[in-house]
């Protein structure tokens, strides 16, 4: 089902002079403009940040179902793992499963398969790159090595998701996840002689407010 259009609030202001700010409102998406603004620079303004806003908060949301989990994969496989690897490690299938209670995810690296947990879905969705980059970590590296967690270390929130899951379980009153999430092909878990931190169960905050200028050739810059 598609999404519906959200509600879209312009407002003019005599205080703004160059910036336009959208932000979401309930069901409203507002975007604050300078008074003096154009019409013609008004409907390209608006209709880039509230795509912009749109953007963030699918990026926020958690993967729905696998066809999306893979799209996610995907995009962490080039923006983290490929500039450090030379090559672009791809998982041959990766989904979402309900029989794991003690891992957030497992990768088999012999077969490309990664398995996330259903208890990640009502987490942020940066909680869920994370664990999921961790796992597309193991097509690299099958062991919790200091190049693997070099790798994994690229993700920008990676130590604040760590903080969250911890805080989760923590508030569950549940010991921490095993850090078992390496398996063989047979099913088997393998072996991680080395493991200086485990799996528990934040990209850069994004701001509340999108902000952009108002300028004669320039696209809007966004904050």
């Amino acid at each position: 089902m598609e999404q519906a259009e959200p509600r879209v609030v312009v407002r003019r202001s005599a205080r703004r002079k160059r910036t336009v700010t959208a932000y979401r409102e309930r069901d409203s998406i507002v975007v604050l403009i300078p008074q003096r603004m154009s019409k013609a620079d008004e409907s390209k303004f608006v209709s880039e940040m509230v795509r912009k806003v749109l953007d963030r908060e699918n990026r926020e949301r958690a993967p729905a179902g696998d066809a999306d989990l893979s799209r996610r994969a995907d995009e962490l496989v080039d923006r983290y793992l490929a500039p450090a690897v030379g090559y672009r490690p791809r998982p041959s299938r990766v989904s979402w499963v309900r029989n794991q209670q003690q891992r957030w995810g497992s990768c088999t690296p012999s077969t490309g398969t990664i398995r996330l947990s259903h208890r990640l879905q009502p987490m942020p969705g940066w909680v869920v790159d994370y664990v999921l980059l961790h796992e597309l970590a193991h097509l690299v590296h099958g062991a919790h090595s200091a190049d693997f967690w070099a790798l994994v270390d690229r993700y920008p929130e990676a130590a604040k998701a760590r903080g969250f899951l911890e805080g989760y379980l923590a508030g569950q009153g549940t010991p921490a996840a095993t850090e078992d999430d390496v398996d063989t092909a047979d099913g088997e878990v393998a072996a991680e002689p080395e493991a200086p931190a485990a799996l528990s169960e934040p990209r850069r905050p994004e701001p509340d407010h999108l902000t952009a200028e108002d300028g004669d050739a320039e696209e809007p810059r966004l904050f």
